[in-house]
């Protein structure tokens, strides 16, 4: 009997036997196999999942197709039963690492800007779509005052022209602003053309330049420059010229007809103020129903909308502010305080107060008076405050006489060059005010400003000014050079400004003070501060300054050698016989200047603050805490011998601090600063 075919059949049933008892032998192995291998591929779609959303959601990207396909995978492999093979898992979880999950999607050609309702702006917008679509005009200038609508009127552009359109390649928003930051702009530019930044951002200007140019020069685009102040080099920027190919756009905001004329634009635009009516409008949308709840508030909010004489961005800020009052009362309140401020300002505290503590009590009131308008932001107790460049032009043009003066009032700030035929137009100024500008050209020669009241000149590069400078300025009262670290010399007609009143050289290099100082017999107010390299202060200078009220002396950098042979305790003798001193800051630099500070109960009366420097010898030192009351900061710099401060109270008794001592918990009513710098006396952790 052939027994084979019986065999073969025997064998192959004992495989498949085999192979069944050995997946049921090991079938809790296989299966602790898949939960890990299925947990472990879980995980890693997970993490795939939250690097896919990050680039789509933070870069504008969208997941490769092959990520996509690999997660579709693993969810239906997740869904399957278990009875799926090991192997299979495994192979689908080795496919799930990626370097690239995404492609950065390409940047939209324009974005939309946040804007709100916009009122009396349709009849420009009309002009602007017009040269828009005008292919002669290539660059359109629009100009005005500040808060005027210029910005609104180009967000209108960009969101009712360009948006949608699909005939430009990118439009390219810019806020230019001031100071001008060129590599800036550039960025703003290269990221809105999608360049990556690890191409460009290590790069200096005259690459991205390059990269801006190889990137538009075959484009259409459209460059939109919002609050320029001067010309830009638009090909130095890499912005190609537009072509009758590309047919490309530019359309710049800016306050001054100049920058229109400078950047050549083809065509200029005026964007007035809004129409009594709009203003009005604009005015009740922003106060709501509050203008319609008594008869006599609608006609206070006419009075108020008049004020600002137009300006959008003036009644949107008045308009939110008047919001909150509910009364005809609280409405008049605010309106004078709208109508005041401007004349307040420009005229100034010196000549209405003969006692500079009325003069400061009476601008704090009004400062803090303008912060309940909204009119200000900040806190007068910080000594910090600032106002909305937009309500500022607008105190200037009213000051001004509703802009019909312009030149009664001029303030600028970093203006890179004055030309000398400028100033010829402010002859007619009363107060002037430059910042960060430079101005020796400009005033290469005598100015004649025969009713200049007040001249500032802040934070330049001059080094000097031109003999003859202020020999024909003879009302002048307050010259400020504060911040000219480079101004080493004055004229010396400085000296024979018969009106001055008030002088501030702080952060300057001056390195005299000539005996001719004593001719300012008027002068009120003396700031010295922080001068650095001061050589000579002439004696008997400041004892002439009969009408002196507030001298400031402090951390000055100073080269007088005559310190060893008493020159500050003979400054104090000379402060000490001023009638009117009432304000005194100085730094106290020797043991004897200390000593003569401490036996004077005028100066311990004026004193506001007051800095010890170095003071060798100094071991101990006793305040009455009246003096201490009075001051608004006291400090000690290196002062390394010092083992004992005293605080003398009004019953005799003494409290102080010292190494291991306490200091008295009175009560200091101005005392906002004590700063203690390179001493050994005092361990702050007791």
């Amino acid at each position: 009997m052939d027994c084979g075919p019986i065999l073969d059949i025997a064998t192959r049933l004992w495989d498949c036997t085999a192979k069944r008892l050995v997946y049921i032998r090991e079938l809790q192995e296989n299966l602790n196999s898949l939960k890990i291998l299925t947990e472990e591929l879980s995980n890693l779609r997970k993490d795939v999942m939250l690097r896919v959303e990050h680039e789509e959601q933070l870069k504008q990207s969208r997941r490769t197709h092959e990520v996509d396909g690999w997660l579709r995978d693993v969810q239906l492999m997740q869904a399957q039963i278990v009875t799926r093979k090991i192997e299979a898992v495994t192979e689908l979880k080795g496919k799930g690492h990626f370097t690239v999950v995404a492609h950065r999607l390409p940047c939209a050609p324009v974005d939309e800007r946040p804007m709100g309702k916009t009122v009396g702006l349709d009849l420009m917008f009309d002009e602007v779509r017009k040269c828009l679509e005008d292919e002669q005009v290539r660059s359109i200038g629009l100009y005005g005052l500040g808060g005027v609508g210029k910005t609104t009127l180009l967000k209108k552009i960009n969101n009712e022209y360009f948006v949608g359109r699909n005939d430009f390649d990118a439009v390219i928003w810019i806020v230019v602003s001031k100071p001008v930051s060129i590599e800036k702009i550039q960025d703003v530019i290269l990221k809105k053309l999608g360049t990556p930044d690890e191409k460009w951002e290590k790069s200096n200007k005259e690459e991205k330049a390059a990269e801006i140019f190889k990137l538009l020069k075959a484009k259409k685009f459209a460059i939109l420059l919002d609050d320029m102040w001067e010309r830009l080099d638009l090909l130095d920027m890499g912005i190609p010229h537009s072509n009758d190919q590309t047919k490309s756009k530019v359309v710049l905001t800016t306050r001054s007809e100049r920058v229109c004329n400078d950047m050549e634009v083809d065509k200029r635009l005026k964007v007035e103020c809004l129409t009594p009516d709009e203003v009005f409008s604009l005015f009740c949308d922003k106060v709501g129903d509050l203008v319609n709840s008594h008869p006599d508030i609608r006609r206070l909010a006419k009075i108020v909308v008049e004020e600002c004489r137009g300006l959008p961005l003036a009644i949107v800020v008045i308009g939110r502010s008047m919001a909150s009052r509910k009364t005809p009362r609280d409405w008049e309140q605010a309106i004078q305080v709208l109508k005041s401020y401007p004349a307040e300002f420009s005229g100034g505290f010196l000549d209405k107060f003969g006692d500079l503590n009325e003069a400061r009590n009476q601008g704090e009131e009004i400062i803090r008076s303008l912060i309940l308008a909204c009119l200000l932001e900040g806190d007068v107790s910080k000594n910090k405050c600032k106002m909305h460049d937009v309500i500022r032009d607008m105190a200037l043009w009213l000051s001004c006489d509703y802009g019909k003066e312009k030149h009664k009032i001029l303030v600028l700030e970093y203006v890179k060059l004055i030309e000398a035929h400028e100033t010829v137009k402010w002859k007619g100024a009363q107060r002037i005010a430059l910042w960060g500008s430079f101005i020796n050209a400009g005033f290469s020669v005598s100015p004649c400003f025969v009713n200049l009241r007040t001249l500032i000149l802040r934070d330049s590069n001059m080094t000097s000014l031109p003999t003859g400078f202020f020999q024909d300025m003879p009302v002048i009262r307050v010259l400020d050079l504060e911040g000219n670290l480079r101004l080493h010399e004055l004229p010396l007609e400085t000296c024979r400004l018969e009106a001055l009143e008030y002088l501030n050289l702080r952060w300057t290099s001056k390195e005299k003070i000539p005996i001719e100082l004593k001719n300012l017999t008027k002068l009120r107010c003396l700031i010295l501060d922080h001068i650095n390299g001061l050589e000579v202060i002439a004696p008997n200078v400041i004892c002439c300054l009969l009408n002196l009220q507030m001298f400031r002396m402090m951390l000055v950098s100073i080269g007088i050698k005559e310190y060893e042979e008493g020159f500050m305790v003979s400054l104090l003798q000379e402060l000490e016989c001023l009638q009117y001193l009432s304000e005194m800051s100085i730094s106290l630099p020797t043991l004897p200047a200390v000593h003569k500070f401490l036996t004077s109960q005028k100066l311990q009366k004026c004193i506001q603050n007051l800095r010890l420097s170095s003071c060798q010898g100094l071991k101990e030192m006793e305040l009455p805490l009246s003096t201490l009351q009075r001051m608004r900061s006291l400090g000690f710099q290196n002062c390394k011998h010092l083992e004992r401060v005293k605080i003398k109270m009004g019953n005799g008794e003494k409290h102080g601090f010292s190494r291991g001592g306490l200091i008295s918990n009175s009560n200091f009513l101005n005392l906002f600063s004590v700063t203690i710098t390179g001493c050994l006396f005092l361990d702050l952790t007791c």
